[in-house]
């Protein structure tokens, strides 16, 4: 059995490397946690937001990495389910696919993404009830436990996982996590109490998940690591352990995400507004940032 160094070190040497440079932009979401639109749906609050998000960054040409748990996948046993819920957002998540801009990683959620039959079984078309046949979806992807993204001019690196590498419990244990879920704490989440195991709602668990990142970080020369999973943003300013987080799209009433554009890096929100005239409408907010990702220097 690994050790949460160890996973994560295998997580970095197995990882995918797409090359980039400081005319490319890359926007990261994660924690999605798609469902079926019923009332144990997390997703179904914000996907409008994530919807018209995600849009927009396609039309300005923008690069969609998902890292990890995009699609709830404990609570939800299969995904046509949850394809049908949400059809609007996948067409766009094909439309970056059509145009060979996204790269997906597996979290603890999806963890069933790994096995490449799998993914070939249940993503690779969809049945179109206009026409009556099965229509390509994302046809020969292949999920990723790591992407590195290797800048071609300084050969900077930012690595990006889901961080549940981390988590011993919801790593060598997902399948009984996954179990639990599915019999004790989806219908205990639709009374309001909250599964104690996730990261995400257990801040004792998810300081010591942040811990064991920052060391691994801090043992590859403060090497940019971006991760999810814990649902909690963070975004170092230079000089510090380099360990960020991008959040989630199950925040209340908004989702946070990671930019990387013009060489620079940017910890962003989208949520809602009232205009002066009563409309509500959907909106970019910058939290931190942008800083050049060559400020944070490898030591």
């Amino acid at each position: 059995m690994f050790s949460s160094q160890k996973r994560l070190d295998r997580a970095y040497n197995n990882a995918k490397v797409i090359t980039f440079d400081d005319t490319s932009k890359f926007i990261l979401f994660s924690d999605c946690h798609r469902g079926d639109n019923s009332i144990a749906d997390d997703f179904a609050h914000n996907r409008n937001i994530y919807y018209h998000a995600l849009q927009q960054y396609f039309k300005n040409g923008f690069h969609y990495c998902e890292l990890g748990d995009g699609d709830e996948l404990w609570e939800n046993l299969t995904f046509k389910s949850i394809f049908d819920a949400h059809k609007n957002v996948y067409m766009v998540m094909k439309a970056f696919y059509d145009d060979n801009r996204l790269d997906l990683i597996w979290g603890n959620h999806d963890m069933v993404y790994r096995k490449d039959s799998y993914v070939k079984k249940n993503l690779s078309t969809f049945f179109d009830p206009k026409t009556g046949l099965n229509t390509p979806l994302f046809t020969d992807i292949t999920y990723q436990e790591g992407l590195i993204l290797r800048h071609k001019d300084t050969a900077q690196e930012v690595f990006l996982t889901h961080g549940h590498q981390a988590d011993w419990w919801n790593y060598e244990c997902w399948k009984l996590s996954r179990f639990l879920v599915q019999v004790l704490w989806k219908p205990l989440n639709v009374m309001g109490i909250s599964d104690p195991t996730s990261p995400g709602k257990n801040y004792t668990e998810l300081i010591r998940i942040e811990r064991r990142i920052k060391k691994w970080i801090k043992n590859n020369k403060n090497l940019i690591t971006i991760v999810g999973h814990t649902h909690r943003p963070r975004f170092p300013e230079p000089g510090h352990i380099a360990f960020f987080n991008d959040g989630s799209c199950v925040h209340p009433h908004s989702i946070t995400g990671i930019e990387i554009e013009h060489g620079e890096i940017s910890l962003i929100k989208w949520d809602t507004s009232t205009t002066d005239e009563g409309y509500f409408r959907i909106v970019r907010t910058v939290l931190d940032g942008p800083k050049k990702l060559i400020d944070y220097k490898t030591s």
